[in-house]
């Protein structure tokens, strides 16, 4: 054998011994574009992990509608289709509904989510429509510059409210996986961040008892993930992750909220 050929299966080996992650085919080869620190590029990638594990790419579909969730059909690889604003929740239900052995979820921001899409996300699951809806917190309309949005934590400043949310003039932030956890049609409600490590394999199971109840057809599932917007919020990446430990999660606290009979 020749010396040259010694040396290139040697370091192939070492190569796979070394390996530490392979990227899934669940995500594609495009380089993200979120700002440093945002918590979406580690959403995305929990996520389609969980798709990969399972063997269910080809049997997945995602919806995700406008703000900076629409980028998703950017990396995630399996079949996406767009929804308008707010509507990803009515989009899932036809989809599923029509296929209903695919496996189904959208992929939504508060803003659009919990404003504009409140309806439909609690018409949806008060029907217990068998899908996942994927809720990424972070306090504020992200693509659009900052405005305050139905999470905005009371006091927080954004561009729309800059002397601090005013809950006497702007109401209170809503808590929506508690009011999701409250219906009757709802199988599985939990929230969750990505901001740790720790934090970031407690939110990939919770993706994969999603996408397992699904296929136990026990209803409607929603995982939110507490995350940050460090352009937004006009903070470094380091500095959001300790607003995220220090303010966000204990107004929104991490957890089940909501767990089918017998799990």
């Amino acid at each position: 054998m020749a010396e040259e050929e010694k040396d290139f299966i040697f370091s192939d080996i070492c190569v796979e011994e070394n390996l530490v992650y392979r990227k899934p085919d669940t995500l594609t080869d495009t380089e993200l574009h979120y700002c440093p620190g945002c918590g979406h590029g580690v959403a995305h990638k929990i996520l389609m992990e969980v798709v990969d594990e399972l063997g269910i790419q080809n049997e997945t579909i995602g919806v995700a509608p406008v703000g900076c969730s629409v980028f998703a059909y950017h990396y995630l690889n399996v079949d996406m289709q767009e929804a308008a604003h707010g509507r990803a929740c009515a989009v899932a239900t036809g989809i599923k509904r029509v296929q209903p052995d695919k496996f189904v979820f959208t992929y939504q921001g508060d803003g659009d989510l919990a404003a504009i899409g409140t309806a439909e996300t609690i018409h949806a699951a008060n029907r217990g429509e068998n899908f996942l809806i994927v809720f990424i917190n972070n306090g504020v309309y992200g693509m659009t510059s900052g405005q305050m949005a139905p999470t905005t934590l009371p006091g927080m400043v954004t561009t729309t409210s800059p002397f601090g949310r005013d809950t006497k003039i702007h109401g209170y932030p809503l808590k929506i996986a508690n009011l999701v956890a409250s219906l009757p049609g709802v199988a599985y409600v939990t929230r969750q961040s990505v901001h740790k490590p720790v934090n970031v394999r407690k939110a990939k199971k919770a993706f994969q008892k999603a996408f397992e109840y699904q296929k136990r057809g026990l209803g409607t599932c929603l995982v939110e993930i507490v995350s940050n917007c460090p352009s937004n919020w006009r903070m470094t990446p380091l500095e959001s992750n300790k607003f995220v430990e220090d303010k966000m999660i204990p107004f929104y606290p991490l957890g089940d909220l909501k767990v089918p009979e017998g799990k």
